[in-house]
C-alpha cells in the first residue's frame, strides 16, 4: 500500500506562490502516474494536474493552466506542484493522490492534504 504525505500548504496574498511537496512511501513510486487534486468548501474535488510514471507527459484544468506547474523526482520518490499568481478561488484543501494511469482522473491512494488559503 502507498502512503502519500502532502506539505508545503499555507496562507498567500493573491498573486503570491507556493510549493507543495508530496513524498511517497510503501510502493514503487515510478510506477505511477499521480496527480494533484483540490476541494473547496462546498463542493466536489476536482483534479488539478497529473503527471505520467516517467514525469514525460503532464496535464492541467484549465483554471490552472499556466500558473501551476506539477512536477515529480523519481529519486525523491517526490511529486511537486509549484503554484503561481495563485488567486482567492485556489482555496482549498489539496491532496495528492497516485494513479494507476495517467489518463484517469482518479486517485487510488490519496494523501491526507494540505491546506492552501488565498487572501484577497
Amino acid at each position: 500500500q502507498v502512503q502519500l504525505v502532502e506539505s508545503g500548504g499555507g496562507l498567500v496574498q493573491a498573486g503570491g506562490s507556493l510549493r507543495l511537496s508530496c513524498l511517497a512511501s510503501g510502493g514503487t513510486f515510478s510506477n505511477y502516474a499521480m496527480g494533484w487534486f483540490r476541494q473547496a468548501p462546498g463542493k466536489e474535488r476536482e483534479s488539478v494536474a497529473g503527471i505520467s510514471w516517467s514525469g514525460a507527459r503532464t496535464s492541467y484544468a484549465d483554471s490552472v493552466k499556466g500558473r501551476f506547474t506539477i512536477s515529480r523526482d523519481n529519486a525523491k520518490n517526490t511529486v511537486y506542484l509549484q503554484m503561481n499568481s495563485l488567486k482567492p478561488e485556489d482555496t482549498a484543501v489539496y491532496y495528492c493522490g497516485s494513479k494507476d494511469s495517467f489518463y484517469t482522473s482518479r486517485a487510488r491512494y490519496w494523501g491526507q492534504g494540505t491546506q492552501v488559503t488565498v487572501s484577497s
